[in-house]
C-alpha cells in the first residue's frame, strides 16, 4: 500500500450540449469543487488538467488552461491525456504529487466540448495509427465495436436484448435523480426496443451519446486534511493504470486484430478484470466489501461484462445480476448510482473524475434521493484507448 489522499472537494458542471467553450465546463467545476472543500484557490499548489483533444490548442495543455481561467498564482502545472482514462490518470498524478510530498493540496479538473455524433480520430493521414485505420480501413465506429462485444455475449452466455434494455431502465432510474445528468427521464425496455437500430444488437437507446460536460476534485494529504479539519475524509485508496499483457486473443477497441489468436493460449483473465484486480490488490479489499460501483458503460452490454471484471459475479453472470435487481438504486450492490454514462454521455476527459464525484458524495451520505444507506467502499473503472487501464478504490 503506498497510502491514503484525501478527497476534500467535488464540484461538476452539468452535462448536456451547451455550445461554449470546454474552458468555461471546467472552471465552473473547478470553482464547485474549492467551494465544496472550503479551500481558496490561493491554496492549491498543483493543478492537473486532464486532456482534450479536441478543444484546439489549449485542450493540449488542460492543467495550464485551467489555472489561467482561474488566475495564475504560480501553482505547478501537469497535463496528462489517457483518452476515456484521462481522468484517473490526472487523479494517480495528484497522488503521486501528494505522497512524494511536492504538494498538499491539488486540483484535478477535466472537461470537453464533444462533437455530434460518434467520435472521429484528429485530422491528418496516420496510416500507423491503429484508431486512424479501423476509422480509414473498416469504417468501423465505437458502436461496431460496442456490437461486437455484445454479440459475443449472446454467443458465450446466452445475453438476450431484452437483457441489455434492463440496464438503460436501471441507469435512467438513477440518472433522473441526478441534477448534472443530461438524460433525467425514466426509460422502458419497450422504448429501448422501440429505439433505432445503430449496430445489431445494438439500439440508440443501449449506447451512450457525446456531451459537454466536467468534473473537478480537491485532493490533500491526510496531515493537510486534518489541520483543514477534516477528520474524516473520504480516502482514495488505490489508483490502477495498468496495461494488457500478452496474450490477447480478444477483439479490443481500437485494434482490428489480436496479436495472439493463434499462437497462444489465452491469458486467464481478461485486461479488464487485470485493471480491477491491481486496484483492489493495492487496496487491500475484495469486490465483497464494495458498497457501490461506477463503470464505464459505453453501451448497455458492455456493463454486464464490466460486473464480472470487476468481481461482482463469475463470468456470464452478468445479466442475471440485473435481472434480479442486484445492481440498482437499493440493490445489494448498486452500479452506476450516477446514472452513469447512458445518463450522462461522453465527455472524455471528465468522465473518470466524474465517477470519483459521486464515490465521494455517495460516501460522504450526501447523494440524496440516490443515497446508498451506509456506503463504505466503491470502486470505478474504466478504460481508455491504446491499454489505458482505469480503476479508483475510495473508502469512507
Amino acid at each position: 500500500m503506498t497510502g491514503d489522499v484525501a478527497v476534500l472537494g467535488a464540484g461538476m458542471h452539468p452535462w448536456g450540449k451547451w455550445g461554449r467553450s470546454f474552458v468555461e465546463y471546467g472552471t465552473v467545476a473547478a470553482r464547485a469543487a474549492l467551494s465544496d472543500a472550503g479551500i481558496g484557490w490561493q491554496d492549491v499548489q498543483s493543478v492537473v488538467g486532464a486532456d482534450t483533444v479536441r478543444g484546439g490548442y489549449p485542450g493540449y495543455v488542460a492543467g495550464a488552461t485551467f489555472a489561467q481561467a482561474l488566475g495564475w498564482q504560480g501553482a505547478r502545472v501537469t497535463s496528462v491525456y489517457a483518452a476515456c482514462a484521462s481522468g484517473a490518470q490526472a487523479i494517480n498524478t495528484a497522488r503521486a504529487q501528494i505522497l512524494a510530498g511536492m504538494a498538499d493540496v491539488v486540483l484535478v479538473v477535466g472537461a470537453d466540448a464533444a462533437p455530434k455524433g460518434f467520435f472521429a480520430p484528429a485530422g491528418g493521414d496516420r496510416p500507423d495509427d491503429p484508431d486512424w485505420l479501423r476509422f480509414r480501413v473498416l469504417g468501423a465506429t465505437n458502436p461496431a465495436y460496442f456490437a461486437l462485444y455484445a454479440r459475443r455475449r449472446m454467443a458465450l452466455y446466452g445475453d438476450t436484448p431484452e437483457d441489455f434494455a434492463l440496464v438503460k431502465v436501471k441507469n435512467a432510474a438513477a440518472g433522473a435523480l441526478n441534477q448534472n445528468a443530461r438524460y433525467r427521464a425514466p426509460v422502458t425496455a419497450e422504448q429501448v426496443a422501440a429505439s433505432a437500430v445503430v449496430a445489431d444488437p445494438l439500439r440508440l437507446l443501449d449506447i451512450c451519446a457525446t456531451s459537454d460536460g466536467a468534473a473537478a476534485v480537491v485532493m490533500s494529504s491526510m496531515e493537510f486534511a486534518r489541520r483543514h479539519g477534516a477528520a474524516d475524509p473520504v480516502r482514495i485508496r488505490a489508483v490502477s493504470t495498468v496495461t494488457p499483457t500478452y496474450p490477447r486473443a480478444v477483439l479490443d477497441l481500437p485494434d482490428i486484430a489480436t496479436d495472439s489468436a493463434i499462437a497462444a493460449e489465452p491469458a486467464p483473465e481478461s485486461f479488464r478484470a487485470s485493471i480491477a484486480r491491481a486496484a483492489y490488490e493495492e487496496a487491500a479489499i475484495g469486490p465483497d466489501e464494495l458498497s457501490l460501483a461506477e463503470v464505464y458503460d459505453l453501451s448497455t452490454a458492455l456493463e454486464l461484462e464490466w460486473y464480472e471484471d470487476i468481481g461482482l459475479c463469475a463470468a456470464g453472470e452478468g445479466a442475471e445480476l440485473v435481472r434480479e435487481g442486484a445492481t440498482a438504486l437499493g440493490g445489494r450492490i448498486p452500479v452506476n448510482p450516477s446514472g452513469g454514462l447512458a445518463s450522462f454521455g461522453e465527455a472524455v476527459p471528465a468522465q473518470a473524475i466524474a465517477q470519483v464525484c459521486e464515490l465521494t458524495w455517495q460516501l460522504r451520505g450526501t447523494a440524496a434521493e440516490r443515497q446508498i444507506p451506509g456506503a463504505r467502499a466503491g470502486i470505478t473503472a474504466n478504460q481508455g484507448l491504446f491499454g489505458h487501464g482505469s480503476a479508483v478504490v475510495a473508502v469512507r
